[in-house]
């Protein structure tokens, strides 16, 4: 053997090393590519592909992803894939239903992409005394798309805060403080009981306005227990339906709502304001 080519013990150490890492990196790389592709809706599904995830009971990401791409079809200006959505309506209605908060949540939004279908006009004005907020403000939301102001009390209530209540009796433990922004599932607290604590999830989006009972006092099922102020995107959205289903009496709230956030961004400003416009022309 070559002397010059011979590979030392150390030599042959440092590779070794060298493929570790590499593998390290690769795999550093393919995690998070896998975790987004697994996770993000906006990845195209054929035919068999929806019919097959709407079906997988296990999964509910996947059955949310077919939803997803059901609304995009339903949205295309394409008339074929518009028209090839519509074999998957009644399963869309069934979704409606289930028992799992993302499916209905997510149900609730698509339905609002075609109000020319009955069905899913009678679901949405079911899911407006849905246990999860969140369900409740996506069929409002979706009824105005129908001409259905049946959801307008909930539509308002999206510009005012929110008060939590606790699923459980206890001993609370908060978690996070006034001025936190929170999404929907944010972990704020505890309920401490004596053989397990209990986690206390926010259902809506906003900021941590305050608690509503001090930290370590004994609190009781259903009790309210955390104010949220609204999110931007949430108050975006209210406000874009009351323009055309908005009462002479939610005026006040609109202005409440502006009052009581010093940092609104420009466009929901703008929108409260031509909000509060054609709220007056439909009222003079």
């Amino acid at each position: 053997m070559n002397p010059q080519t011979a590979a030392t013990p150390a030599q042959g150490v440092k590779r070794r090393w060298l493929y570790v890492v590499l593998i390290l990196a690769f795999f550093f790389v393919l995690m998070p590519f896998l975790f987004w592709e697994s996770t993000w809706f906006g990845r195209p599904l054929s035919d068999a592909q929806i019919t097959q995830y709407l079906g997988d009971r296990a999964h509910p990401r996947k059955q949310q992803h077919a939803l997803s791409q059901i609304a995009d079809r339903m949205m295309s200006p394409d008339p074929a894939l518009r028209a090839s959505a519509r074999g998957w309506y009644p399963r869309v209605v069934e979704l409606a239903s289930s028992p799992q908060d993302e499916l209905r949540l997510t149900a609730a939004w698509v339905m609002g992409q075609d109000p020319s279908v009955p069905e899913f006009h009678q679901a949405l004005l079911g899911l407006l005394a849905d246990r999860n907020p969140m369900v409740q403000r996506n069929a409002a939301l979706s009824l105005v798309r129908f001409q259905d102001s049946s959801g307008h009390d909930v539509i308002v209530a999206m510009l005012e805060p929110y008060d939590m209540p606790v699923s459980a009796g206890g001993k609370l433990s908060e978690r996070l403080k006034p001025g936190d922004i929170i999404n929907p599932g944010t972990l704020v607290g505890r309920i401490e009981q004596a053989k397990e604590k209990v986690e206390l999830r926010t259902p809506v989006p906003g900021t941590i306005e305050r608690w509503l009972v001090p930290d370590g006092s004994a609190v009781s099922a259903g009790q309210r227990v955390l104010e949220i102020s609204p999110s931007p995107d949430e108050a975006w959205e209210s406000l874009r339906a009351l323009y055309l289903i908005g009462r002479k009496d939610d005026i006040a709230t609109i202005d409440a709502f502006v009052r009581s956030s010093s940092d609104l961004p420009p466009n929901i400003l703008q929108q409260a304001s031509l909000t509060k416009d054609a709220i007056r022309a439909r009222n003079p």
